[in-house]
């Protein structure tokens, strides 16, 4: 994952922090909701041991909500949650917290999930893809369409040997066993605990297309969402955007990718430290 690449996604989630800070205080409305938890300690830090790497709150061990000892593989993951530990202030802001959420998944596994289970879920997805859905009744929006989705879906099948097409209407777009395989051998590639990431970021775009794109550096954080939002964005063009709520509904989507797409390739940053050192 190149520096450029961290920078942007590290800017999407400080980006949508920001905003949701000013939104909330700027907003007259007045709604009630459970009281967050206070923040208890002062600093935070990451220790290493055999088992891994964990992060300390003050003198505590950081558990999962089951229970568990927080341990990661990679010490730029454990580095990234206790930075966002740190970055809380009067109160711990969970919602805000996609990469501690995303390692607390992983950890607890609460839906006991397998690996065939995780790839079945997103080789499911294909077949509901927001890209592969097109239509061609708004001449305007088919355009935008072709020219923004059709050199994604290009790259998708050649990257992973697949042949998926769009289809105009409602009907599902067909998908081969063939094309399945292809897909399931590159995901199968990875770990258990990466692939909450993959799903992660496909339950964010609606679109396992644009996931792997954004993944594998083809697309910025900032324009799979975009792209993943091209039809309400078009739609917004007629009748109009709600005053700052489409803006901190696009930011939110930018923060949640941009967490999935760090949680892949920092699970993914001890592999490749061994390979080079085998090399």
């Amino acid at each position: 994952m190149n520096g450029k690449h961290v920078v942007s996604v590290i800017r999407a989630l400080r980006l949508t922090n920001f905003s949701q800070s000013k939104v909330a205080a700027g907003s007259s409305t007045v709604r009630h909701y459970a009281s967050p938890p206070k923040r208890f300690y002062k600093k935070t830090s990451v220790l290493s041991g055999d088992s891994g790497y964990e992060v300390v709150l003050d003198h505590r061990k950081l558990k999962t909500p089951k229970g568990a000892p927080f341990v990661v593989r990679s010490e730029p993951l454990a580095i990234a949650v206790a930075t966002e530990f740190d970055a809380q202030k009067q109160n711990i802001e969970r919602s805000r917290m996609h990469l501690s959420a995303l390692c607390f998944t992983a950890i607890d596994n609460p839906n006991h999930l397998s690996k065939l289970d995780m790839v079945n879920y997103l080789l499911n997805f294909i077949g509901t893809d927001t890209v592969l859905f097109q239509y061609d009744d708004e001449k305007d929006l088919q355009d935008l369409q072709i020219n923004e989705w059709d050199p994604v879906i290009a790259w998708f099948n050649q990257r992973y040997d697949t042949n998926l097409q769009k289809t105009m209407n409602i009907t599902p777009p067909q998908v081969s066993e063939q094309d399945k395989m292809n897909v399931a051998k590159h995901l199968s590639s990875y770990s258990l605990e990466t692939l909450h990431g993959f799903i992660f970021a496909v339950d964010t775009l609606k679109s396992i297309v644009l996931a792997c794109a954004v993944i594998e550096q083809m697309l910025t954080v900032e324009k799979a969402v975009a792209l993943a939002r091209l039809e309400e964005e078009y739609q917004l063009k007629f009748w109009g955007r709600v005053e700052w709520a489409h803006d901190l509904s696009q930011q939110e989507l930018q923060a949640r990718l941009a967490a999935a797409v760090l949680f892949v390739h920092l699970n993914c940053s001890e592999n490749l430290v061994k390979q080079k050192l085998i090399l």
